[in-house]
């Protein structure tokens, strides 16, 4: 297996401390204001909303997450009045689920993605992809993984002008400015679409989208204050996000990351799609696959079996990328007969 569980202590911490997170993160949005929630069905799925009165007359929306436990227990104890953990209880539980086991991200990381938390550029739809989501993945399923390389970058992501869900009109996310407020010294590159750190060359943050018919021409969004770069098959990790909780030894942060299942079948497809020269990049994208699908298989194939039927249905190119992507899986780790276990699946 590549993956152990964590201690009993460390699974109760932690989803302890991802409740009080959520709710932490959810109070921020509405605090005190009058107004009360809503729903919006979008695509099949329902998503709540905080609806208020501006000083002008007019209505406006928060949004606030899919139709999903955590927020409804949100909408019940806020209805009631309900006060949940403050900043310096979350902090005290994360530092304790570190102690028990739960894996942190490193702090100069947390820096970054807290401060675009703060600047609402989660609240506005925007995702944590790449390795530190993989780490958050570890928390999520209460287990330990026994490999999937670590990298430096940061790479956020947004569905730019393919919005699937309706945030309210008048949403406007400052992301550069939130960058440049940190003075950690990132600088971006020409397209705009990545910042670099001159003394950690490594360093570097990312903001990617899926391409669309301009191709892979960087896509300003206005509202976001931020150009995006798009690439091909990106839409597979970017559709039906989930919530997710970081740890860093200063507290929490509240993130959107794909849904695993999406994320390990999209690695498959990108390590395709990596030069000779980027064989590193690839084989840790075949890595952290491999982790993923290893538990998913084990714990839940029915989320493998639903979206790899849902890739395959997606055209010649995704098919093909797809299964070359597990062909350089079942090479790289035999021993976890992958092929086998995902026949089993489809077969049930």
């Amino acid at each position: 297996m590549l993956y152990t569980s964590l201690p009993v202590a460390a699974q109760a911490a932690f989803a302890g401390l991802d409740v009080a997170t959520r709710q932490r993160e959810l109070e921020r949005c509405v605090a005190d204001l009058p107004g009360g929630f809503t729903t919006k069905t979008i695509k099949g799925r329902v998503y709540w909303y905080y609806q208020l009165k501006t000083a002008t007359g007019s209505s406006s929306q928060i949004y606030l997450g899919p139709d999903e436990p955590p927020i409804r227990e949100f909408i019940a104890a806020h209805s009631d009045g309900v006060r949940h953990a403050g900043a310096q209880a979350i902090r005290s539980m994360a530092r304790a689920a570190i102690e028990y086991g739960c894996l942190p991200i490193p702090p100069a990381h947390g820096r970054v993605i807290d401060r675009l938390g703060d600047y609402g550029f989660f609240r506005a739809g925007g995702m944590l992809v790449g390795t530190h989501a993989f780490i958050a993945y570890q928390n999520h399923f209460g287990v330990s993984w026994t490999g999937g390389a670590m990298t430096l970058d940061l790479d956020f992501a947004h569905a730019g002008k393919n919005l699937s869900i309706a945030m309210q009109a008048d949403v406007a996310v400052d992301t550069r400015g939130a960058l440049e407020s940190l003075q950690m010294g990132f600088i971006p590159v020409v397209s705009q679409t990545t910042y670099k750190k001159p003394d950690e060359p490594d360093f570097d943050i990312d903001f990617l989208t899926s391409m669309g018919r301009s191709g892979d021409t960087p896509v300003h969004i206005r509202g976001l204050n931020v150009t995006l770069q798009p690439l091909r098959f990106m839409e597979l990790s970017l559709e039906s996000p989930m919530s997710a909780t970081l740890l860093t030894r200063a507290g929490t942060i509240a993130v959107n990351v794909p849904r695993p299942e999406r994320y390990a079948l999209h690695k498959l497809i990108v390590s395709q799609l990596r030069p000779p020269e980027m064989r590193t990049k690839a084989n840790k994208d075949i890595a952290q696959a491999a982790h993923l699908l290893d538990y998913l298989l084990t714990e839940d194939a029915d989320l493998v079996t639903d979206i790899w039927r849902d890739v395959v249905g997606r055209g010649k190119s995704w098919e093909c990328k797809l299964r070359d992507g597990f062909k350089a899986l079942e090479r790289a780790f035999p021993d976890q007969k992958f092929e086998s276990r995902l026949s089993a699946a489809l077969q049930e």
